[in-house]
């Protein structure tokens, strides 16, 4: 392989047989779909979308890209790709922190498990090489007390620990890995995948020095580096110590997205409440932050620390983030900011999705006010929430039926409608009433739900790149696009997506081409993108997900009207959908045939991807 940034090194673990090999990159497979979340789709597509999530035959893929763990600004980014448990679709989860620059600096770009080992393992990586271990002993434990045990075992310095809890050990569909700063690949069930292999967590044990990957041409590598550190250092959200995220982390957001009327409240029956305020961004900065913490080469700082220091929700934790405070919060009534930051601590604990956590307690809560089911579960009843979140963890009584996703339980409750979801999958905090390019966004997305498919919030509300109206569904359709891949892009070179609040596509080509040496214009940026988008649209046409109806929103939002500054406002997605469509030239949401040639995923000659 002659690509720059990559260690042209993958891990191959197969848990059944308990063995590892190792494998060179396909250089030709690097260029057509970069890295990181492009590429890990290709090997599941090569898997086969047939496969079962929780099976022997499915496979779990840790990847970095070609800067990460490199100079570039922001490049601490680590996803896990694979077929979910929760949605059956391809997904992708990212995670920050030093785990994947770790990684990278081991000498391996990434690993790619199968199989199921018939006891309890972790892997450890170091120099290059990869064991599978045993964790029988600690089976069972949390996600922290696993991190602490193999602190305790390999020491601190230069080791990133990925584990999973007991929420996936225990297959809940929504399990999260965590790492030792708690940050979360939090989407889609990737944990439980690793939970019903058995496998515990990657630990890695690699120093920086020397080891961070070598650009192609390096003198243009740093000019590139440079010109796009100082689009960063100087962005109205990014800028150190004075853009709203290093400022506020990601909970910024919720008064502007509250005072818009955009803010889903009580499992989305309203989109505005006047409680909100009190676990805002600006609340938790005054009142709980003790101190901001940072990935690997990231000037931002958005991870907020925050300490409860006394009483029942006495904690330390990483963070009260806007989706997670939006999610246990005004979804569920709930203003405690000690009462959510001690959730987000027992969700980080389990290894639980914060999003997925706050829609089971919303549809269980609206359901129980309905007098669909008899188990009690009161709006913002902290305490009830979080003896769940424990029951879910370990699926006991009710919590064994939410750990199956709250579109599971509420179908099994002849109630699908109280769930918010897409493809099984539960939305983000942005209504899409209120916001109607970000709902297009949840319905297309490839993952279910999702705003980080493609976030037409920077537009729709932030006015990044330029503003566009929050409540005309016109020429959303063609917004989306460009917005789902330019960061199916960065999401494949590893990048943090919220670079792309001061980054451009011209930023990426340039750090691009000058790591790997592969020529790269922002047009071919936008095309590699647009491939990739393609590609995981094609893995789910193949596992089923080939009808129209696939993109839907719940009908909540299409035919209740929004609240407050959003009244009256329902989402038009019989106007977007179309327009989508014809700017991504499907047909009914699947990708004909001549695209995936002009695409170049079917090969010409062999019909092959």
């Amino acid at each position: 392989m002659n690509l720059g940034g990559f260690k042209n090194k993958e891990v191959l673990v197969d848990l059944t047989d308990g063995t590892v090999s190792y494998r060179s990159i396909n250089e030709e497979d690097a260029k057509k779909f970069i890295g990181g979340r492009g590429l890990g789709v290709k090997y599941v597509l090569d898997n086969g979308p047939e496969v079962e999530p929780l099976s022997p035959e499915n496979i779990l893929c840790i990847m970095t890209g070609p800067v990460t763990g490199s100079r570039s600004a922001m490049s601490g980014r680590l996803c896990v790709v694979t077929k979910s448990p929760l949605t059956e679709t391809v997904t992708d989860s990212h995670m920050g922190g030093w785990t994947a620059a770790r990684l990278k600096w081991s000498g391996i770009d990434n690993i790619i498990v199968k199989g199921k080992s018939d006891k309890p393992v972790y892997l450890y990586v170091e120099d290059g090489r990869a064991e599978i271990r045993d964790a029988s002993n600690l089976w069972g434990t949390s996600t922290r007390a696993f991190i602490k045990a193999m602190q305790d075992q390999y020491g601190e310095k230069d080791l990133s620990v990925m584990a999973i809890g007991q929420a996936g050990e225990n297959t809940v569909r929504f399990a999260s890995f965590i790492n030792e700063h708690d940050r979360s690949a939090g989407r889609g069930g990737t944990a439980a995948v690793a939970g019903y292999k058995k496998l515990k967590a990657i630990v890695i044990k690699a120093p920086q020095k020397g080891n961070m990957p070598v650009a192609k041409l390096d003198t243009e590598y740093k000019e590139a580096n440079k010109k796009a550190l100082k689009a960063v250092l100087e962005g109205g959200l990014t800028a150190p110590n004075k853009g709203g995220l290093s400022v506020y982390g990601t909970n910024v957001l919720t008064n502007l997205i509250n005072e818009v009327g955009a803010l889903p409240t009580k499992n989305s029956q309203l989109t505005h409440w006047d409680e909100a305020e009190k676990h805002s961004g600006e609340y938790v900065n005054q009142h709980l932050r003790v101190a901001n913490k940072s990935c690997h080469a990231c000037p931002v700082g958005c991870k907020i620390e925050v300490e409860v220091k006394d009483g029942k929700y006495k904690t330390r934790v990483e963070s009260v983030e806007f989706e997670s405070a939006w999610s246990l919060g005004s979804n569920c009534l709930l203003s405690d900011a000690k009462a959510i930051s001690y959730l987000i601590d027992r969700c980080n604990e389990y290894g639980l999705d914060t999003i997925e956590l706050g829609h089971a307690f919303s549809i269980t809560m609206e359901a129980y006010e309905k007098g669909i089911i008899s188990e009690e579960l009161n709006w913002g009843d902290a305490d009830a929430m979080i003896e769940l979140t424990r029951k879910i963890a370990y699926r006991e009584g009710l919590g064994g039926l939410l750990a199956e996703g709250p579109a599971r339980a509420a179908a099994s409750w002849g109630a699908p409608e109280l769930s918010m979801s897409v493809k099984g999958q539960s939305i983000p905090a942005y209504d899409p009433r209120g916001i109607q390019g970000i709902g297009l966004g949840y319905a297309t997305s490839n993952r279910g739900a999702c705003h980080l498919r493609g976030y037409t919030v920077a537009s729709e509300i932030a006015g990044i790149p330029e503003p566009t109206d929050r409540l005309k569904p016109e020429g959303k359709g063609e917004l989306l696009k460009v917005f789902q891949d330019m960061l199916a892009f960065s999401d494949s070179m590893n990048i943090c997506k919220f670079s792309s609040f001061s980054e451009n596509a011209e930023h990426y080509a340039e750090q691009y081409s000058t790591m790997t040496g592969i020529p790269m214009t922002a047009e071919d940026v936008m095309k590699a993108g647009e491939r990739i988008y393609n590609l995981e649209r094609y893995y789910n046409n193949l596992a089923g997900f080939n009808k129209r109806e696939n993109d839907f929103l719940p009908k909540r939002f299409t035919e209740e009207p929004a609240s407050g500054n959003s009244a009256g406002h329902v989402s038009r997605m019989d106007i977007m959908l179309e327009e989508y469509y014809k700017v991504r030239g499907w047909v009914d949401g699947v990708v004909p045939e001549v695209k995936l040639r002009e695409l170049g995923i079917i090969d010409p000659e062999s019909q092959t991807v």
